[in-house]
């Protein structure tokens, strides 16, 4: 669950620190005052995109730091393991820092960090419901996602995209074995006789350095030769060694009478054993070294050749073993790609294995769509719809990547309406409260520890108000939820409760967090329901909501 937001020069805010409970907890407060762009902010530390204009006005940079417990599960563990970042005590710090410029940089538990790792991570640690969410439901591919994750079958989905782009790939290259056969066929000839070409040659990784430095060594043997035997020489063939030894034995000698004469000697003994091991291999390099005319003449036929087939094909030396491997692949893949016949058998095998794949899939979603179009149908009549109803539709159609069957979520807003298209016969109002029944019913299969809730109880009220409150704080039961609401029914059912406000400090406008307790939450579930003013009779009324939440 969040643990802790730090928010550091956010658009309105210049300094928050704050401190979140389990449970369900509303933030509240006047329009305008700040309470989205909290969320906002932990949007930001959990990897969403952003520009300079989120830094507040007169700052250089803005700093999003959010905490969270891990969830129990290990998932997220396993993933921050496979990535090499550090986890401590059970804790995992984001944070995000965004300048003036629009430059972001990313840490987790202070290691840096990409977005997509941010992004990662965030889908193990908190959902968040927009706005709008409610117009998101109105989309095919929302609606398909909603029903594989009710169903616990993402994996399964991902599994059939994968197969089916297997077998689109084996239909592509079966249809193009049928319409190229001739030229595959040129091509194939072509590239046989160029590999072939380039494995007589057998020239191998790293043959040309080596080559090329022998071809220096027997290019100038004779004048390596000559210049080792003129340091010989000059070393004296061990003499200027002796000298060495003479005069560090003549100092030793003296250091009795003089001990500092100790260093010069101990540097004159080093030498001498310096001078003593060059001479041993120069030595053996001279022996080593020969005059090989022959092997010269082989050397120079051989760079020639290996420079004649790079030229050829407009390559360095270096990269003609790369370019045969290349070669060789391409050759192998045309020795399928010009066999219609076994292409077609791969193909039928790849259907067969997406036949299969779907089929679990579709028995998954004909499963999870009749008990969430239960569950929704249910909540439905409590949200002011009675005898509403709500179906998960599941319509055939062509294969594809997501499967053989469309999604469609579909409702009746009155009793004895035929359901149809949500798209179609929602209302406003009414989309907004099925979209709320939606997320709180999908929301209970999600493992994400963290649920937040902006404003999606936009165009409800009354009754129905309250007992979305209770669908909120019987899902608090089991996870941290975070709702910004405009509705005292809302907030009175929450466990606790934050006030947004803003006020001028120096010239500017600025949120300030003010948690709620006691007289202070009554005051403010008073003036969520009255308005300006704000009567005894306002607090009675609120002081009777909060104690008669449920527990």
């Amino acid at each position: 669950m969040l643990r802790r937001l730090s928010i550091r020069d956010f658009v309105i805010v210049d300094r928050l620190e704050l401190d979140f409970a389990a449970r369900f907890g509303t933030l509240t407060g006047e329009t305008g005052a700040g309470k989205s762009i909290l969320l906002d902010a932990l949007s930001l530390a959990l990897g969403e995109r952003a520009d300079a204009g989120v830094v507040r006005t007169g700052c250089d940079k803005t700093d999003i730091t959010a905490e969270f417990d891990l969830p129990p599960d290990g998932e997220l563990a396993s993933w921050l393991a496979e990535q090499e970042l550090d986890v401590d005590d059970d804790t995992l710090i984001l944070r995000r820092v965004v300048d003036t410029g629009g430059r972001s940089k990313a840490w987790m538990n202070g290691t840096p960090a990409t977005l997509a790792q941010l992004r990662a991570a965030g889908q193990w640690l908190a959902d968040i419901h927009g706005q709008h969410a409610h117009h998101a439901l109105l989309r095919a591919e929302i609606q398909r996602q909603l029903l594989d994750t009710h169903a616990g079958a993402e994996e399964r989905a991902s599994e059939v995209a994968a197969c089916w782009r297997e077998w689109q790939r084996l239909a592509d290259l079966r249809q193009a074995a049928q319409r190229d056969t001739a030229a595959f066929a040129r091509e194939r000839e072509l590239l046989g006789w160029q590999v072939k070409e380039l494995e007589d040659l057998a020239f191998a990784p790293g043959e040309w350095s080596e080559i090329n430095a022998e071809h220096g060594r027997l290019a100038h043997a004779a004048d390596l030769l000559g210049g080792v035997g003129e340091a010989l020489d000059s070393l004296g063939e061990g003499e200027q060694g002796s000298a060495l030894g003479h005069c560090a034995s003549r100092l030793s000698a003296l250091e009795a009478i003089d001990p500092t004469l100790a260093e010069a000697r101990e540097l004159i003994d080093a030498a001498a054993i310096q001078v003593d091991e060059a001479l041993h291999i120069l030595r053996r390099y001279r022996d080593r070294l020969e005059l090989d005319p022959e092997r010269l003449a082989e050397i120079e036929l051989r760079i020639g050749a290996v420079m004649d087939v790079a030229r050829k094909y407009r390559t360095t030396p270096e990269a003609l073993p790369t370019l045969v491997a290349e070669w060789r692949m391409r050759l192998d893949t045309l020795e399928t790609s010009a066999d219609p016949e076994r292409l077609a058998v791969a193909e039928g095998e790849a259907r067969t294995a997406f036949d299969v794949a779907a089929g679990h899939l579709s028995a998954a979603r004909r499963a999870a769509a009749a008990t969430l179009s239960s569950e929704i149908t249910e909540t439905m009549q409590s949200l002011a719809m009675v005898g509403g109803k709500f179906e998960v539709a599941l319509m055939p159609c062509e294969p594809s990547m997501h499967g053989v069957e469309n999604v469609e979520f579909q409702v009746s807003a009155n009793p004895g309406q035929v359901v149809r298209s949500l798209a179609k016969v929602a209302s406003g109002g009414e989309l907004s409260r099925i979209g709320l029944a939606v997320q709180v019913m999908t929301s209970r299969d999600s493992a994400t520890p963290t649920l937040i809730f902006d404003e999606v109880d936009v165009g409800i009220g009354g009754r129905v108000a309250e007992i979305v409150g209770q669908l909120l704080h019987r899902l608090g039961r089991d996870r941290q939820v975070l709702c910004v609401t405009h509705l005292p029914q809302v907030a009175a059912c929450a466990d606790w409760q934050w006030q947004i406000a803003k006020e001028i400090r120096d010239g500017q406008s600025l949120s300030v967090v003010t948690p709620l307790d006691g007289d202070a939450r009554v005051e403010e579930i008073a003036r969520m329901l009255g308005g300006v003013d704000i009567t005894d009779t306002t607090r009675r009324h609120a002081a009777e909501m909060l104690a008669g939440k449920s527990s």
